[in-house]
């Protein structure tokens, strides 16, 4: 007997512009990891804006070192930073 097994069309992800600015004074780091498995990562400095491309579900790790020393990390949606066009 022959079982014949029909693949699942795979789900379009649409990509999404996105917008963030670094609105401090020290340089950070931003850093994506989205459920693909890609990984994408860049420095921002102070007052930098930074346009990319992110699938609504992917968040973006803001990393950001104080005075102190201790690392702090800020997680936004990248839906949450859509450009309207």
């Amino acid at each position: 007997m022959t079982i014949a097994l029909d693949r699942l069309p795979k789900k379009q992800v649409q990509n999404i512009l996105c917008f963030y600015v670094n609105t401090t004074h020290k340089i950070q780091i931003a850093r994506i990891s989205n459920p693909k498995n890609k990984y994408w990562e860049r420095t921002v400095f102070p007052g930098e804006r930074l346009l990319f491309e992110g699938i609504p579900e992917a968040e973006l790790e803001i990393h950001q070192t104080l005075e102190n020393g201790e690392i702090i990390c800020e997680r936004l949606l990248c839906k949450d930073l859509k450009v309207d066009e």
